[in-house]
């Protein structure tokens, strides 16, 4: 009857233990890029700009968050290798595999390493500080850093792609998107806040 305690709370240690393991970190790189893809098909196209409005940017940094600077980044990878090769990982208002690389909106596609690994690494950073309460707000300003790696890349190859000014590739792929991407931030920052609070009860 007693043996089964010690043999329960292993188990239990072997499954707090398993994502820091290379199997748990390629369970976790495969799940985040499939959430990933769940959120880019939760899509509206906008009339005047070539950029949808997708939950892709929520998920890039509630994924950085969680994982950290390297796996964070490594899902990402993984989610373009995903969508070059075919897989239908992208936002459905697109040409869909290695074309979207290439199309308007790979400027913010290509940033979403950095962006991720930039969320992450910012948490860790203050990991040390005496944020015992709440992590929101450093899980908040490193989902501005990785918002700006994502607008600055995203409207740099717009400029590029479109041949246009700054002020266009402003209005074409920053500016609509600043209300939801404040939105966005605050709730991978709640979310993440509350998932560290729960971990920690």
């Amino acid at each position: 009857m007693h043996s089964a305690l010690p043999l329960h709370v292993g188990a239990a240690e072997d499954l707090k233990h398993f994502p820091q393991t290379i199997p748990g970190k390629i369970v976790l790189a495969i799940a985040a890029s499939a959430f990933l893809a769940l959120c880019a098909h939760v899509s509206v196209p906008l009339y005047f700009t070539p950029v949808p409005l997708t939950l892709q940017t929520f998920a890039v940094i509630l994924i950085g968050l969680a994982l950290g600077p390297v796996l964070g980044a490594s899902a990402m990878l993984l989610y373009l290798a995903e969508g070059a090769i075919g897989l239908p990982v992208f936002s459905p208002h697109g040409l869909g595999g290695i074309a979207q690389l290439l199309g308007p909106t790979a400027g913010f596609l290509f940033s979403y390493p950095l962006a991720a690994a930039s969320a992450g690494a910012v948490v860790r950073m203050f990991r040390a500080l005496p944020l015992d309460r709440s992590q929101f707000p450093v899980a908040l300003l490193g989902g501005i850093a990785a918002s700006v790696f994502i607008f600055v890349m995203g409207a740099g190859w717009i400029i590029h792609f479109r041949h246009v000014g700054i002020g266009a590739a402003w209005y074409l792929a920053v500016a609509p998107f600043l209300p939801g991407e404040i939105v966005k931030v605050s709730a991978a920052a709640g979310i993440f806040s509350a998932l560290k609070q729960w971990l920690r009860s």
